[in-house]
């Protein structure tokens, strides 16, 4: 019904940027709070960060000054722009989306996961 699909991830040096995205497809009637998380090797998954329908943000405090969430509401995408990447940022870094299908029917749904390595 729909389906989260994250591309941008990969191998970058410690000091290095990447941009992660989530784009959205499916039944959508809107679109509510979107997020990032991470599952670090050996870690629980934690809250990156989040924004919601009017643009309002949230941060990890590791990650405040480094990281921007944004969002294209014309095509469904949330992406998470990493700068001064630290090795212990590596991690499957997942999506997930508050979708309304309908006025009465809604879910949470995540994305598949993409790899960040920082590593030199």
């Amino acid at each position: 019904q729909v389906q989260l699909v994250e591309s941008g991830g990969g191998l970058v040096q410690p000091g290095g940027s990447l941009r992660l995205s989530c784009a959205a497809s499916g039944s959508i009637l809107s679109i509510n709070n979107m997020a990032w998380h991470r599952q670090g090797p050996g870690k629980q998954r934690e809250l990156v960060a989040v924004i919601n329908s009017g643009g309002s943000t949230y941060y990890l405090d590791s990650v405040k000054g480094r990281f921007t969430i944004s969002r294209d509401n014309a095509k469904n995408t949330v992406y998470l722009q990493m700068n001064s990447l630290k090795p212990e940022d590596t991690a499957v870094y997942y999506c997930n989306a508050h979708i309304e299908h309908s006025p009465q029917a809604g879910g949470l749904y995540w994305g598949q996961g993409t790899q960040v390595t920082v590593s030199s």
